[in-house]
Formats: structure tokens, C-alpha cells, sequence
């Protein structure tokens, strides 16, 4: 399946650097060139962090030459192919955002990076899957941008979300009992995100 866009929620490096080998396989994979690059939606002032990377060893337009790049304005949303997007800010260490992806058959709303807040229980009031990272093994104390599993599924439960996934996990954690905290504040389906999972969202099936 062909990977038609990618979107950015923050600047932290566990959520970008993996552009710079995706790029190298877009410009010189046995399957380059593309009759279309894939867009990049990336947060305000993203375009000159990556420049600003890629300088460190090559061109600063590296990136640039693989993707068609668009910096996404968090207020006035945006569309991808059929799916109408919508941000909303989170607490996080760095300026981060909660996204909405829409049709007319469900919602997605992914959390992004963020600690427990009621910003984001409004964001994702009714939606039909809610994607929440988990990163913590227990809630902490002080500055925070990152939850809990359970923390996760109160966020869920207070949201009236159709279905939780839980995110951004360690896979040094112990995924049974990660899973279990969530249930035990969820009273909806839970699942840990695994890679190449697909979800179907259309409710009309």
C-alpha cells in the first residue's frame, strides 16, 4: 500500500527523525521515483527544524526533494484527500497537537503526546476511536506531558469514546497489565496499537 501523506504532531525526535531514512528510501529506493511525492504536514517552524537537521551533514533541502511539504496553521484545520483535519494544542515539554481525522462514516483523534487534561476530553468528545498514549507505567508528579494507562482510560471514559488504543508504550512495560489499567477505567473495547494495525471507522458497515 502506497503511503500517500504524513503528519507531524510535534518536533521531538522520536516523532520526526524517521523522515530523514524514509527520505533516502523515496530518492534512491528500488521503487523511487513516485509520480507523486507524499505530502508532509508539519506544526509551525517545522520546515526550518528539519533544514536546520539536515545541515548537520548534507543539504538542508534534503527532505524537501522527497516530500511535498505543507506547515499546517492549527486554527484553520486542513483537509487530506478526503479526510477534514482538526488540531488542538496540548500540554506537552514542546508545542504539540492533538489531530482529528473526519468523513462523513467516523472520527479518529489522536492525542499525540500529552499529559491528562480537559482540553482533550473536549476535542474528542463521541469520537469513534481514540488513539492515547500511555507511556507512563504510573501517573507522576510535577511537570508533566505524558499519562498512564489508566489515566488514558479515564480520559476515554470522560470523552464517551467508542473505542480506546493505547500508544506510545514501552515494550519493556508489561503490556497484559497495561492493558488491564486501562480496562479497568474504560468500559469500552481497548486494544495496544501495534504496528500495521488497520482500523475501520466506517460506522455504516
Amino acid at each position: 500500500m502506497a503511503l500517500d501523506a504524513v503528519l507531524i504532531t510535534h518536533l521531538h525526535s522520536d516523532h520526526f527523525f524517521d523522515l530523514v531514512p524514509f527520505t533516502y528510501a523515496l530518492l534512491h529506493g528500488p521503487r523511487s521515483p513516485r509520480e507523486r511525492p507524499p505530502l508532509l504536514h508539519l506544526p509551525p517552524g517545522g520546515l526550518e527544524v528539519l533544514r536546520a537537521m539536515t545541515r548537520a551533514w548534507g543539504p538542508e533541502d534534503l527532505i524537501e526533494g522527497a516530500f511535498e511539504i505543507h506547515e499546517y496553521d492549527p486554527d484553520a484545520g486542513s483537509e487530506i484527500g478526503p479526510l477534514r483535519v482538526r488540531f488542538c494544542e496540548m500540554p506537552h515539554f514542546t508545542q504539540t497537537f492533538a489531530v482529528e481525522l473526519a468523513d462523513d462514516a467516523g472520527r479518529l483523534t489522536f492525542g499525540a503526546d500529552c499529559a491528562p487534561n480537559p482540553a482533550l476530553v473536549q476535542f474528542a468528545r463521541d469520537t469513534d476511536l481514540l488513539l492515547v498514549e500511555a507511556t507512563l507505567s504510573e501517573p507522576e508528579t510535577g511537570q508533566r506531558g505524558h499519562m498512564s494507562a489508566r489515566e488514558a482510560g479515564e480520559l476515554a471514559a470522560e470523552a464517551e469514546a467508542r473505542r480506546l488504543v493505547l500508544t506510545h508504550y514501552s515494550d519493556e512495560l508489561d503490556a497484559a497489565r497495561h492493558l488491564a489499567h486501562a480496562r479497568e477505567a474504560f468500559p469500552g473495547e481497548v486494544e495496544l496499537a501495534q504496528m500495521g494495525a488497520v482500523y475501520d471507522l466506517d460506522r455504516r458497515g
